[in-house]
């Protein structure tokens, strides 16, 4: 298992590789302009998730971009529309991020930099140098620093940042990374089963930002006990374990 931290901003998303980015949403139409005006050239394909939103999401997100490719989740959850939007993308790279304008598409490039350079996947960090948040409340940064502290002790990693959805990865590890979470949680299912399968992994600094406009889905005290689940149920050994009791019973 292999992990860095990476603090330099290359510009990345050329010799070839093609892009796509994921974009979940739900009632995110205030967001949706914000959001789009800042892809950058190097994104070669978009695909919006719509979690059935009663708002104008998605003839907004058609307005801004007509070029965006709709799909529609087949199930509740984050997970289940990042899954989806995944099987979906055509790029030689997948980049995931929110809608809600907490995340800079404008960032993009400094992922797939890296992706460029040998890593297999890339993830946001907001506590590496040079990162950082102006949205995490205190509650939500102690919860974070105990799950962070949970994942590096049971998968000796070195991470710096856990439950952060803003990352990349090259689309032909999907099925090595074998998703099944339906809710928050997927975000820590994929690193899990990233640094489970020895892939290459980088960290690059990342500025989270508030949401612009909205109320938020996440509810920190069910999704952390949902993360934390998935941290010892997906920790190596874990389903031998499981399976030897069964047995034995």
């Amino acid at each position: 298992m292999y992990s860095d931290s990476i603090t330099s901003s290359g510009n990345g998303g050329g010799k070839g590789a093609t892009v796509s980015l994921v974009v979940p949403a739900r009632n995110e139409a205030r967001n949706i302009p914000w959001v789009f005006e800042q892809i950058p050239e190097s994104v070669d394909e978009v695909i919006l998730v719509d979690g059935d939103s009663v708002d104008a999401t998605v003839p907004m997100a058609r307005h801004c971009l007509p070029s965006v490719r709709f799909v529609r989740q087949n199930g509740p959850g984050k997970g289940n529309a990042l899954r989806t939007g995944f099987l979906a993308a055509t790029g030689d790279y997948v980049v995931m991020m929110d809608a809600d304008g907490s995340m800079s598409p404008a960032e993009i490039p400094h992922f797939l930099h890296f992706l460029e350079h040998g890593y297999d996947f890339v993830k946001g960090s907001r506590f590496v140098a040079g990162g950082g948040s102006l949205d995490i409340t205190r509650f939500r940064r102690m919860g974070n620093h105990v799950l962070l502290a949970a994942v590096n002790r049971l998968y000796h990693a070195s991470l710096t940042d856990l439950c952060y959805g803003f990352c990349a990865f090259r689309r032909s590890f999907l099925e090595l990374l074998d998703l099944h979470a339906s809710g928050f949680e997927i975000e820590t299912e994929m690193i899990v089963h990233a640094l489970r399968s020895g892939l290459r992994i980088a960290e690059v600094p990342s500025l989270e930002l508030p949401r612009r406009s909205g109320s938020s889905n996440l509810h920190a005290i069910s999704d952390g006990r949902r993360v934390l689940h998935t941290l010892i149920s997906e920790r190596p050994g874990a389903h031998s374990a499981t399976a030897g009791l069964r047995s034995a019973s």
